[in-house]
């Protein structure tokens, strides 16, 4: 079984059906919108509600002196580091995508989860662009047939 980083966004609305269908299918996951029990990911609203509103400078400042941040940016980082598959499920924004483009530079496999259209030459840097969750557990999950030929 693999140790999957999802990748996605707190409004992508299917993330939490992705996390919880790998999980049941035996993957270990790490969910950025609950990175360990009793704990809640990283939010710029745990911060400050208005920031929205911050300056360049402002934001800077707060990135790099903030403890929240930190621990935000160390539990996901090592995260991505445990993991050696990442899922990019679609649509998501920056912060997902660096990660997919890390994940992938890193040398881990790397698969794209786009149920809609949503063109991007780069995403051929993944290693697999599935179009439903289904394509994802088939290809997470090798048919018996399939694994004994990858072993032999």
């Amino acid at each position: 079984m693999s140790r999957i980083y999802v990748a996605s966004s707190w409004r992508n609305e299917w993330q939490p059906i992705v996390v919880d269908r790998l999980r049941n299918i035996g993957h270990e996951v790490y969910d950025f919108r609950n990175p360990w029990p009793g704990q809640h990911g990283f939010s710029w609203r745990e911060i400050a509600p208005d920031w929205q509103n911050w300056t360049p400078e402002q934001y800077r400042q707060i990135l790099l002196n903030n403890p929240i941040c930190a621990q935000g940016f160390l539990a996901d980082m090592r995260a991505m580091k445990w993991a050696d598959t990442g899922v990019l499920v679609l649509p998501c924004g920056r912060s997902s995508h660096l990660e997919l483009g890390w994940l992938a530079g890193a040398g881990k496999r790397t698969i794209i989860l786009s149920e809609q259209m949503e063109p991007e030459l780069m995403y051929l840097i993944a290693d697999h662009i599935c179009l439903s969750i289904e394509e994802v557990v088939d290809l997470l999950n090798p048919s018996p047939a399939e694994r004994r030929s990858l072993v032999a």
